[in-house]
């Protein structure tokens, strides 16, 4: 956040906003006010999705962590959602093992590249294992393995004006985060998953991993990051795919 806001500020501004205006209207103002994600639904959901939101980043630390687990709580089973992509691109670099994949970071960076398998896996290699809640009962825990996204970031050089971080799949999906979730310990580029080489139904070669969010926000197949200032001219200005499917952009757990 550009400002520290204190709880007492964020209680006064919502109920100043409120003497005029109606729940999704002290959404949208707050969401403007502080420069979040304004409701991507109308009516209720919006209003609390929007709350949610604000709540967490305004009343919660950028640096609180998703809980972490010992390996003998990792699931026994791995539930597969989502079919790996049949295009042509994918099934070539599937069959070459991936050597020839690259994910692109570009927009408001200093250094914009892109990076292989290969290039990921000379950052430092953290790994951890956390639960990935899903909002269809696909949940597990895993142990993830890869190259923590925030150090990608500093790589490149996010300039002081970025926001937003937007993520873009092989398969055509498309989602973001805001910036404290890019910048947290705990999202990775992933390209392993419990000891081994992350599969083609898990998303290989690499993955995004945000503990702090549903699974459905963990996109796959990842082939292209743009960092950017705005929402507004990509896609719907939503942020994501999430909502034209019935999601939320933002999915904090």
């Amino acid at each position: 956040m550009s400002e520290l806001i204190t709880r007492r500020k964020l209680i006064t501004t919502g109920l100043a906003a409120a003497a005029g205006a109606s729940g999704l209207g002290v959404a949208a103002y707050l969401a403007n006010r502080y420069g979040l994600q304004p409701p991507d639904h109308g009516g209720i959901y919006g209003v609390g999705e929007t709350f949610t939101y604000v709540s967490h980043r305004l009343l919660l630390s950028d640096r609180w962590l998703a809980r972490e687990f010992d390996r003998s709580q990792i699931s026994k089973v791995i539930p597969v959602k989502g079919k790996t992509p049949e295009t042509d691109a994918y099934q070539r670099l599937k069959a070459d093992n991936f050597t020839g994949w690259k994910v692109s970071v570009e927009g408001l960076v200093e250094r914009p590249r892109t990076f292989t398998v290969a290039e990921l896996q000379r950052f430092p290699m953290h790994s951890q294992i956390t639960h990935q809640a899903c909002k269809e009962g696909w949940p597990f825990i895993a142990e993830w393995t890869g190259a923590r996204l925030s150090d990608v970031l500093n790589a490149v050089g996010v300039l002081p004006q970025a926001k937003w971080v937007f993520f873009f799949a092989i398969d055509d999906w498309w989602d973001s985060l805001d910036l404290p979730d890019p910048r947290h310990p705990q999202t990775f580029l992933a390209y392993g998953m419990n000891g081994r080489e992350l599969a083609p139904d898990h998303g290989a070669p690499v993955r995004l991993k945000v503990a702090r969010q549903l699974g459905y926000k963990s996109l796959k197949f990842l082939n292209r990051i743009t960092v950017t200032d705005t929402m507004k001219h990509i896609g719907d200005g939503l942020g994501s795919g999430s909502p034209s499917a019935g999601y939320s952009w933002y999915a904090g757990i």
